[in-house]
Parts: structure tokens; C-alpha cells; sequence
């Protein structure tokens, strides 16, 4: 079975080792179900195939450059504003800009560093299912925060990541633990199955997105120190 898994991994797409018991219940279920129905063998063929998508571990090609912060999160940016952080995070009880990444249940789920940096701190904070979207997920849905400690200039800065577990979520997987020390763009964690992460940026940090825009996780900058915020880009009909 680790032969197949691996053939998978290399012909098709790379796929997390999260989705291996997922993908084997799918097989299962779809041997059963074609030898009693073609109709329902093909449904389940083709649910077994999508858990494969989900579960797809594509690599990323990070940028470089001084002062960049990259999504965390595959999906669409659904909010930028400028709230307190989550009081278990023990960051400064000031306003911070957060940047929202909605992940649909068709985005890639795994999770990455949006800096190189420490992880400070680790904290799991059980809650509510609510519509991933909603502002008030933030504080009322189960989720896992981190605090990354960085520098930019020889100054340090922290910035938090929260996982957020959505409507259909009922997972939040972490990859890593206090006191780890990971570069940009290098994973931390995967949520199943439709969720959302928010970045919490100190005031020296300007978006580099807006609201509407998809971001690729490891790829996308979403904000800069030292960097103007950059116009909107009108489209011309």
C-alpha cells in the first residue's frame, strides 16, 4: 500500500501523508461500492480523486527579498483590518492590521511560514463552526495560533498566524512546536476541510493585497516593512 501512495505522490501530484487514510478509505469504498453498482462505483471514484486534490502538497517557489511577509494560506483574501489581537497570543494589546486568507474546500490546505523566524508560542483554543468568512470567527471558531519572532533590521518583531476551523473543518493539524526555528515559506500545519488563517502584522508592516485577491501560500507577499501600499488595479471593460 506505501508503493501505491508513493506512485501517487510522484506521478500525479505530490499529496500530504495527511490524506493517506483518507485516500485508502475512498479505495475501499469504491472497490465496494463498483461490485454492487457501476453508478455508485464511479461517485465514489470520483470523491476519492478529489481527496487526493485536497490533499495536494505542491512545492512553492518563495521570494526573496528584505522585510517580505508571504500568505500562510492558499485562497482568497476576504478581510483587511485593523483589530486587537487574540489576548492568548500574549502579543501588545495594540491594533494590529490582519490579513484574512479564506481557504474553499477546492484550495490547497497546507499551511506555511509567512516568515523566517522562531515560533514563540503554540496555543490551541477550542470554539465554534461557524462560516469561516464571518468577521467573528476570529474570536468565536476552534482555532491555533502562533506567534513567529523575527527580526528586519536588527529589530525584532512578532507576528501572529491563527488557523481558523470553518463550517466543514473539524481539524486543525499543527507541524511544528515552540522554540522551532523555520524558514519562509516552510510548512506549519494543514486544516480539514475548509477554513481560514489570519496574519496579525505590527504597525511597521503595509499590505501588499486586497480584499477579493487570491493568494498562494509560500508565493504571494502580502505585506512589506519599508514598502508604500500599492493602488488597486482598476480593470478596464
Amino acid at each position: 500500500m506505501t508503493d501505491l501512495f508513493e506512485t501517487i505522490r510522484r506521478v500525479l501530484v505530490p499529496i500530504h501523508k495527511e490524506g493517506y487514510p483518507f485516500i485508502l478509505i475512498g479505495i475501499v469504498l469504491t472497490v465496494l461500492a463498483g461490485y454492487f453498482s457501476q453508478f455508485f462505483g464511479w461517485i465514489f471514484l470520483i470523491l476519492t480523486l478529489w481527496v487526493c486534490y485536497f490533499f495536494r502538497d505542491p512545492e512553492r517557489v518563495v521570494p526573496v527579498g528584505d522585510g517580505l511577509v508571504v500568505s500562510p494560506a492558499d485562497g482568497r483574501v476576504n478581510l483587511i483590518s485593523t483589530v486587537l489581537p487574540p489576548p492568548e497570543l500574549d502579543l501588545p494589546p495594540e491594533p494590529m492590521t490582519r490579513v484574512s486568507v479564506f481557504m474553499n474546500v477546492f484550495d490547497c490546505h497546507v499551511n506555511r511560514m509567512p516568515v523566517a523566524g522562531r515560533i514563540g508560542q503554540v496555543h490551541y483554543t477550542p470554539g465554534l463552526f461557524l462560516n469561516a468568512e464571518l468577521d467573528k470567527a476570529s474570536d468565536d471558531n476552534e482555532r491555533n495560533g502562533l506567534v513567529m519572532e523575527t527580526t528586519h533590521k536588527g529589530a525584532p518583531l512578532r507576528i501572529g498566524v491563527v488557523q481558523i476551523a470553518g463550517l466543514v473543518a473539524r481539524r486543525i493539524i499543527s507541524f511544528c512546536e515552540e522554540g522551532e526555528e523555520l524558514g519562509a515559506g516552510e510548512r506549519i500545519g494543514l486544516i480539514r476541510f475548509g477554513s481560514r488563517v489570519d496574519v496579525y502584522l505590527p504597525p511597521e508592516a503595509t499590505p501588499q493585497v486586497f480584499a477579493g485577491q487570491m493568494a498562494v501560500a509560500g508565493e504571494t507577499v502580502i505585506a512589506a516593512y519599508g514598502r508604500p501600499r500599492p493602488a488597486p488595479v482598476t480593470r478596464v471593460s
